[in-house]
């Protein structure tokens, strides 16, 4: 599954930096990361985050229960549902758009605006076949097929990369507009390729339109929370981008291409370990010594992520420079532009260790069958990050007498603030279930040192090779000696999950 997510993030990298290239962080870059926000609400409201919390744990059980042909039923009903509810969405977005541009980049005005408007009419039956994609993501993972769903958006991402390559010359928006219809052929092909091994593992499902099909209440009994907890979280996306809008050219593009770089470890190392554990833990919680089991895995799992997210939660605080200029700095998108999206992966840095055990804890408890939990972490998570990154991205720069611009990493570590606190909710919340998480601060404290030596060694390479040199050769220098001297060290201070991960690459040598 990481595997299927880095080729995807990297393919996504390619694509931003095109992007970048085309459109700088100018009016016509804002347009279309406003824009591409506002149809993700559909994908991300009914696509992964809710089918793996209602979808997968009742397939996976009905698999195991009742056989191939009940699950089959199953997921023909989930399709049949999703198509309806997708349908009637995608033709409000694409009719309200212009009233959704309003009410969502309020900032915008004149040709800003219609441009937007233009996009997202564009971008919304695209981001609505995504939800089938998402649909097949489901089906698959509960197979154990984790590879395809999760490198499929390779596919998505080359055409919007084609279609912004082949847009003519020298107008920024109308670079926009072709890579706008270049996502909606891509999801095209995205959804073309997950549908044959869907078919295939699952012996061919076809849409019904049926209540009495077995696990279907259940699915939409837990739907429903999972449902609200999943737009709550979208509305804390939202108020993002209605905050940046506020800011002065360039805080909607930059706070994008920013989440872009902290989204990489968030679904590295948090999706992917809480996706590919959700089967695990939902066929463990229906055992007879389920508390104990539960435990065990979640623990371990949590490990796991903390061995790769410090390094990464570090790398983003003191190379985030680097990172961002090898990424986007090409074009119209300069060595500035780099500079201010660091400032922004500084807010978010501090968070980024919560965001992604969080996602694991949240799929102990849809495992559970306990949707109430989340919706009630994300809600609070939303209301402080809200309050906090409207204080933070509005006044905190006046206060401190600094440029407005820079309320954007105000918005940021509000965001991480408020991580935090959700995670020590669900966390409270999973205990209250299966006992006391045992405390790793030890191990913890262990790799963040490792971490801080690392970064010593990479500081090193870039003291003597320059930043002159060039972004790209530079961050791979830097970056390279930083990882390689982390998982070194990490060795040499007998972290078992260093040890595990060597291993394995010798054995696959």
């Amino acid at each position: 599954m990481a595997a299927g997510i880095l080729l995807s993030r990297l393919a996504g990298l390619v694509r931003q930096r095109v992007l970048a290239h085309a459109l700088g962080l100018g009016e016509a870059a804002d347009a279309f990361s406003a824009a591409f926000r506002i149809p993700n609400f559909l994908q991300n409201l009914l696509g992964e985050g809710v089918l793996s919390a209602s979808f997968i744990p009742v397939y996976t059980r009905l698999r195991q229960a009742q056989g191939e042909e009940e699950a089959r039923n199953l997921a023909g009903a989930v399709l049949g549902f999703l198509a309806v509810i997708v349908a009637l969405v995608v033709a409000l977005g694409v009719t309200f758009a212009p009233a959704l541009v309003i009410v969502l980049a309020p900032g915008f005005e004149g040709a800003k605006q219609e441009l937007t408007v233009r996009l997202v009419r564009v971008l919304f039956p695209g981001t609505g076949l995504l939800v089938f994609s998402a649909w097949c993501l489901g089906v698959l993972n509960s197979h154990r097929r984790f590879f395809l769903s999760y490198a499929a958006p390779v596919a998505w991402n080359a055409a919007i990369v084609v279609a912004t390559l082949a847009a003519p010359g020298g107008d920024p928006g109308a670079a926009a507009v072709w890579a706008a219809w270049g996502a909606l052929a891509g999801a095209v092909l995205q959804l073309g390729v997950q549908l044959p091994p869907t078919w295939r593992v699952a012996g061919g499902i076809r849409p019904l339109l049926r209540r009495d099909a077995a696990g279907l209440p259940t699915t939409v009994r837990t739907f429903l929370p999972a449902l609200a907890g999943r737009g709550v979280v979208q509305v804390s996306a939202f108020v993002d981008g209605i905050i940046a809008s506020l800011l002065p050219t360039g805080g909607v593009a930059a706070l994008l291409n920013a989440q872009l770089v902290y989204t990489l470890p968030v679904s590295l190392f948090g999706v992917s370990v809480a996706a590919s554990e959700l089967p695990e833990l939902a066929e463990a919680a229906g055992a007879s010594a389920a508390t104990d089991a539960l435990h065990q895995r979640i623990r371990t799992g949590l490990r796991r992520i903390v061995f790769f997210v410090v390094p990464s939660a570090t790398a983003l605080l003191l190379f985030g420079g680097l990172i961002a200029a090898a990424i986007f700095q090409t074009g119209r998108f300069t060595s500035a532009d780099a500079h201010y999206v660091w400032f922004i992966l500084m807010g978010s840095a501090p968070g980024l260790l919560a965001a992604t055990r969080s996602r694991l804890l949240a799929s102990g408890c849809y495992a559970l069958h306990d949707t109430v939990h989340p919706l009630r972490a994300a809600a609070v998570r939303v209301a402080v990050g809200t309050i906090l990154g409207y204080v933070g991205a509005v006044h905190l720069p006046g206060w401190l007498g600094v440029e407005a611009r820079w309320g954007a990493v105000g918005l940021t570590l509000a965001g991480s603030i408020a991580g935090w606190i959700e995670y020590g909710m669900l966390r409270r919340a999973l205990t209250r279930r299966i006992g006391p998480l045992v405390s790793e601060a030890g191990h913890e404290a262990l790799l963040l040192l490792t971490a801080v030596l690392a970064a010593g060694a990479g500081w090193g390479v870039l003291l003597l090779v320059g930043v002159g040199t060039g972004p790209v050769l530079v961050a791979g220098l830097v970056l390279g000696t930083f990882g390689t001297a982390y998982l070194a060290l990490a060795w040499v201070f007998r972290v078992p999950e260093a040890r595990a991960l060597l291993d394995r690459l010798a054995a696959g040598s």
